[in-house]
């Protein structure tokens, strides 16, 4: 290239048909190399399988090959130790990897592009990240369902109110609580992994909308990349995001869920509950009042949900006005999509940590099932027994309540004649049914409280965790 040549080169890759350069304003407004930076692998890992498909297909030699895979190596290299230097004129990330690989090697690093646009290869990009984003949350999800099975297990027979309306209900086992946030989060994982059907579809290839007129080979760059398929569409591949929008919901999920979690053990922790101590390490301390022990990681987990479900709204905002096919309203996905990833993967590990190192007040939790006739509706299922319709032992029991409240009584207080006011097909059979002990063993339908249900529920977590 001589030297008129060279200075005739615009600075953008795409320039040639302008004749005055970008205002700075400009540059600064369009940039996305700030964030999409730690694209960087996904990007030379697309590349490294474009570049081997260009010379399989001899629309570039094998030399030319090995120079553009060796470049591609020194430029991951130089990332990975910081020296790699970002220019923003450059826009973004594949801007800047091409540019430093054609400083690099050449004009073979100016062939790297033929047959794909930065449209298919922002959406490859993108995919690659989902999909290592996605199965590296699912480990982080499933250890956080181990922290809960072994706190279950360690727990087992411990008895605590169940709730409903934040009112005492009915008894139940404390491992019977936790294990319904394994299966949360094991309803969370397998989201993730029905998204990765979605995610899994190679776009490259489609290049800018309509594909390419170049003899390239989609299946070849699919195998070398581990997708399944291939996408059917050129124009939809480039303007799809529905598998960014299904990862988000699938996050924000996972964030509600962890959101919940964080309410009960902020309730739990404080005075009023005493359910279970939160270790010193995953709590603050007040500036002003010393005594204090504040539940901070509950709380910021569950004020982080706010910021994820936001991100959704986002991507479905952007999304919702879009005409086909790639518009620069695309390059709004990536922040969304990257806060999300980091809130979430960190929310989840640091709830690991935090169930992991809980304490439960078994003693505490034992007491409060005692009062507020928390074994009412095993005197109406006594009576149901008894061959009395459910709505007329339902109003027999209500009764039964009233006059305890009015005697200042528990039902498990109260005679065989006080009871038989109310129903003279109540027995001395019934009194065991009265206690805290003989409600939960009673709890036997599948997927209950009762313990030998909650055994077989645990065993199969332990098992099923065992294989991941």
């Amino acid at each position: 290239m001589t030297t008129t040549e060279k200075q005739n080169q615009p600075v953008k890759m795409w320039g040639g048909r302008f004749a005055e350069t970008t205002a700075a304003s400009v540059e600064a407004f369009t940039a996305s190399i700030h964030y999409d930076a730690r694209l960087y692998r996904h990007d030379i890992n697309g590349s490294r399988a474009h570049a081997k498909m260009l010379a399989k297909q001899e629309l570039i030699s094998n030399d030319e090959r090995d120079q553009i895979l060796s470049g591609l190596n020194e430029i991951e290299a130089e990332i990975d130790a910081n020296t790699f230097v970002f220019r923003p004129e450059l826009e973004d990330i594949h801007m800047n990897i091409e540019k430093t690989l054609v400083e690099k090697i050449g004009p073979a690093g100016a062939k790297l592009h033929t047959a794909r646009s930065r449209n298919d290869q922002v959406a490859l990009d993108v995919r690659l990240y989902l999909r290592e984003e996605s199965r590296r949350l699912i480990a982080l999800l499933t250890d956080l369902q181990r922290a809960f099975v072994t706190q279950a297990r360690e727990n087992l027979g411990a008895i605590m109110p169940g709730y409903t309306h934040l009112q005492r209900a009915q008894p139940v086992l404390v491992s019977h609580h936790l294990l319904a946030y394994y299966e949360m989060f094991g309803r969370d994982k397998d989201r993730l992994n029905d998204g990765l059907k979605r995610i899994n579809v190679l776009p490259l290839g489609s290049a800018a909308l309509a594909g390419t007129g170049l003899p390239i080979d989609r299946d070849f760059v699919a195998k070398e990349l581990d997708f399944p398929s291939v996408s059917a569409n050129s124009m939809d591949s480039v303007g799809d995001r529905d598998f960014a929008v299904e990862f988000l919901a699938a996050a924000s999920l996972i964030q509600l869920h962890l959101s919940r979690l964080s309410e009960e053990l902020v309730l739990w922790s404080s005075e009023e509950f005493r359910f279970v101590q939160l270790a010193d390490a995953y709590c603050t301390g007040s500036s002003i009042m010393p005594q204090k022990k504040n539940p901070d990681i509950p709380e910021l987990i569950r004020g982080k949900s706010g910021r994820v479900v936001g991100n959704l709204m986002t991507l479905l905002t952007i999304l919702k006005g879009l005409p086909l096919t790639y518009n620069r309203d695309l390059q709004e996905d990536k922040e969304p999509i990257f806060d999300t990833v980091d809130t979430v993967s960190q929310s989840v590990s640091i709830a690991a940590e935090l169930m992991a190192n809980l304490s439960f007040n078994q003693e505490r939790l034992l007491d409060c099932t005692h009062g507020g006739y928390m074994t009412a509706t095993d005197l109406a299922d006594y009576l149901v027994r008894k061959q009395i319709p459910f709505r007329e032992a339902h109003a027999i029991v209500g009764r039964t309540v009233a006059y305890c409240i009015k005697e200042n009584k528990e039902l498990p207080d109260l005679t065989i004649e006080e009871l038989r006011q109310f129903s003279a097909t109540i027995d001395e059979d019934v009194f065991p049914l009265l206690t805290i002990t003989g409600s939960m063993e009673s709890r036997r339908s599948q997927g209950g409280t009762g313990i030998e249900r909650v055994r077989e529920a645990l065993q199969l977590a332990e098992q099923n965790l065992g294989s991941n």
